[in-house]
């Protein structure tokens, strides 16, 4: 919190959302989707306006990613022109590489090697059992519809039944798409998070439209719940129910970005410490059936000032901007089939309450 005088008197100020409450509150960023209907799947795609910093945090004993490893400590690589998030499990890798070719016509990327080489880096989602039509699964179609909505796309981002989130399940409820934003008045850096949802675990407490992180929400950016009926205690939720995991492939993918000038170690550490926000809105979470990965940027915009505790303090804004970007894709999710809603079970417990 930031000290500020107002009236002769001294007031904390606290934290915000940005203006859009999204991830291209970080200026420099933009967000395209695609996806389809008939598959339940689709893909998101995050370019920066030039080169970012970036670094990457694997958790869960299942990720699917491209171009991770060049990101790795010591390694020559320490920027990205962009990065992709797709369902359609390992045939998601795909849309990554869709975008090499159209990224280095359009003069993204390295030029120091002769030919413009894009650097994209992606992360996947397993969504193939969510009824949709899986005879065809195109990601490689949806990586270049995503990249032709970025070239039109504004500064606002969807969120729910979009792109990435399109064919995601949250646990025993739909997942989908989520983003939030925060400026911190103290040092007036801005962090951005975008999350698609597709859990092993649940991101209520058992039974109850109440969020895990809800605590964590801004005043007015989560519809009024009533609270939980108790505590959770040793009980959670997964895709097949109560207290049961069931057993296969799920994933969280996500990033989180700042205009903040971090150095490599620093943005790594950022992406290590807003892998909290997961833990924190979901549970259990970084299974051994979740491949969680969560990619960091910095746009280098903002050098904020010289403080020892900044590294926390900014780990910590990422990591619940993180958790409230899950919650408000869950709540915006819409039904596509067989699984409930998260406004379905709100719904439901309000009946309950007045039956």
């Amino acid at each position: 919190m930031a000290v500020v005088e107002a009236g002769g008197a001294r007031e904390l100020e606290e934290p915000r959302p940005g203006p859009r409450n999204g991830l291209t509150d970080v200026a420099g960023l933009r967000v395209g989707n695609a996806a389809d209907p008939r598959v339940r799947t689709g893909v998101t795609v995050v370019i920066p306006d030039g080169p970012v910093l970036a670094a990457v945090d694997l958790r869960g004993g299942a990720p699917g990613t491209i171009n991770t490893d060049a990101l790795a400590p010591g390694g020559l690589i320490d920027t990205l022109h962009a990065v992709v998030l797709s369902g359609g499990s390992a045939f998601g890798l795909a849309a990554a590489t869709a975008l090499v070719e159209p990224l280095a016509r359009d003069g993204r990327g390295f030029r120091d090697w002769g030919p413009t080489v894009p650097l994209v880096a992606g992360a996947i989602l397993f969504d193939l059992l969510n009824g949709g039509d899986k005879t065809t699964v195109g990601p490689a179609l949806y990586g270049r519809l995503a990249l032709e909505a970025y070239a039109a796309a504004g500064p606002e981002v969807a969120l729910g039944k979009v792109g990435a989130g399109y064919g995601a399940i949250a646990g025993p409820l739909e997942g989908g798409l989520g983003t939030a934003s925060v400026v911190d008045p103290a040092t007036g850096v801005t962090i951005g998070a975008l999350v698609a949802v597709n859990s092993l675990g649940g991101t209520t407490f058992p039974g109850e439209p109440a969020f895990l992180a809800g605590h964590l929400a801004f005043p007015g950016e989560l519809e009024a719940v009533p609270p939980p009926r108790g505590p959770s205690g040793a009980c959670f939720e997964s895709k097949r129910g109560l207290g049961q995991a069931r057993l296969g492939p799920n994933t969280t993918i996500g990033l989180v970005a700042t205009d903040a000038v971090l150095e490599r170690d620093g943005l790594r550490r950022l992406a290590m410490q807003a892998q909290a926000g997961l833990a924190q809105a979901i549970r259990p979470v970084h299974t051994l059936f979740d491949g969680d990965v969560l990619f960091a940027l910095s746009t280098r915009a903002l050098l904020p000032p010289a403080r020892p505790d900044l590294s926390i303090r900014l780990g910590t804004l990422a990591a619940d901007c993180v958790a409230r970007a899950v919650m408000r894709g869950v709540q915006a999710a819409e039904r596509l089939g067989e699984i409930p809603s998260w406004r379905e079970r709100l719904a439901a417990r309000a009946a309950g309450a007045t039956g």
